[in-house]
Formats: structure tokens, sequence, C-alpha cells
């Protein structure tokens, strides 16, 4: 526990969960991985060659869209997946062990006539 201060406040006191303004919203991360993802995929042809850097640039802009969005505390995993469109089905599945109280995830499917892409963030509390 932290030292009260001179007027009576908590001095330094430690957080084991975010505040309510805090926490990881899955709507609002998936807003922005929605907006991202129509912004710079929506013209774009699916060309093998390009997509490992393609998937990479995608994955930083949104985790540095997520950090802008104030979710302190929290550590950002962005999952970026791009297949070629060819009207077959994908099942994709994840697993993680966390504290379902603090930690969260959200999701968000983008398709064009060439691509299709799949991003995932999971936004884990640390303490």
């Amino acid at each position: 526990m932290g030292e009260l201060g001179p007027e009576g406040e908590a001095g330094n006191t430690y957080s084991l969960r975010p505040g309510f303004q805090r926490r990881f919203k899955s709507s609002t991360v998936k807003e922005c991985i929605h907006a991202i993802l129509k912004e710079k995929l929506t013209n774009v042809q699916y060309i093998p060659e390009e997509m490992p850097q393609l998937t990479k640039s995608l994955s930083e802009m949104i985790k540095d869209r997520l950090k802008d969005e104030g979710f302190d505390r929290y550590k950002m995993v962005v999952q970026v997946v791009i297949g070629e469109q060819r009207g077959e089905g994908v099942n994709m599945a994840a697993r993680c062990f966390w504290d379902a109280d603090t930690d969260s995830y959200a999701h968000d499917v983008f398709m064009n006539d060439s691509l299709f892409c799949v991003v995932a963030a999971f936004g884990c509390f640390y303490y």
C-alpha cells in the first residue's frame, strides 16, 4: 500500500486492474482494425511476393493505432493473415492463457475480389 500524502491522498499505489476508461474495449479495437483494413486494402491485388511486407506493415499500423487509443499497461499482440480469394472457406482458431477480467481480443475480416485478410488483436494487461 502507498503512504498517505499531506492532504490524506494516497501516494504510490499499485493497481491490479485497469480503470474502466483504460480497459481494452473490443468494439473500439474492431473499429480501428476495420478502418485501417478498408483504407489500405480496398484496391489491393493479391501478389504473393508482396504479402509478407504488407502483413508486417498492417500489423505495425494497427498496433501503433491501438497504442494511440490509450490502453495503458496493455501489451498488444496483432496477428494479420492474408490469403488469395478463391471462394474457399478458411477456419482459424486461437487459444490463450489469460485473465478474463482484464484481457480481451477483437478481430475483423476484410475481403475484396483478389484477397482476404483476417486480423486478430489481443490486449493483455500487465501489472
